[in-house]
């Protein structure tokens, strides 16, 4: 899974940095509305491959070591970091995703991406009561009335107020896709959520 987009372009003079109500390059289809938009859980990225093995999202900075059958997908030219995948049996996840499997019991798992959620895993924003896989593929869809700078804000800040949702993944049927969060829109007072 390669690094989405984010759908306005950062504003890196900010602390912390937000985003300009200028569409990022290659995203204007969002505003559009070519897109499905689509809850962004605030976990962490698991793949299960067609093998049936499982793989932890990971991020290598530069100038660090991979760790051991790290899969690398891109490096961000701006940060130096290293996006791709570990087995999640080496990762810092490995128990919580067994757990997350276990209380699915007898489940069929398909190839694809999922968020891993829960009580251990980024301070559980997503409020979940035990560790669980969400399905990326099967994502809850969202209502985004108005397709601009200040209404998809608007939305985003109550979507996060709302039960902590971290923000939104717009699909293109072409397989593009973009993102932001609530964490884009700082105001003047810290952060725009409470986390």
């Amino acid at each position: 899974m390669r690094k989405i987009p984010t759908l306005f372009l950062r504003d890196f003079s900010t602390r912390p940095a937000g985003v300009l109500p200028e569409v990022t390059p290659g995203c204007g289809w969002v505003l559009s509305g070519e897109g499905v938009a689509t809850r962004k859980y605030d976990g962490t990225c698991l793949r299960m491959d067609g093998a049936g093995a499982w793989w932890a999202r990971r991020e290598v900075r530069a100038g660090r070591a991979a760790p051991p059958e790290f899969v690398p997908l891109s490096t961000d030219p701006a940060t130096g970091k290293t996006v791709g995948w570990e087995p999640v049996a080496g990762s810092s996840f490995a128990k919580f995703h067994a757990e997350a499997l276990a209380a699915d019991g007898g489940r069929d798992w398909f190839p694809g991406t999922y968020e891993l959620i829960g009580p251990r895993i980024n301070g559980n924003p997503e409020r979940s009561d035990a560790h669980r896989l969400v399905e990326h593929a099967g994502a809850e869809r969202l209502p985004v009335p108005e397709l601009t700078f200040d209404g998809i804000r608007a939305g985003v800040l109550a979507l996060a107020a709302a039960d902590g949702c971290e923000g939104i993944v717009w699909h293109h049927p072409d397989g593009r896709m973009a993102k932001i969060k609530a964490r884009d829109f700082p105001r003047a007072d810290g952060p725009a959520t409470a986390r």
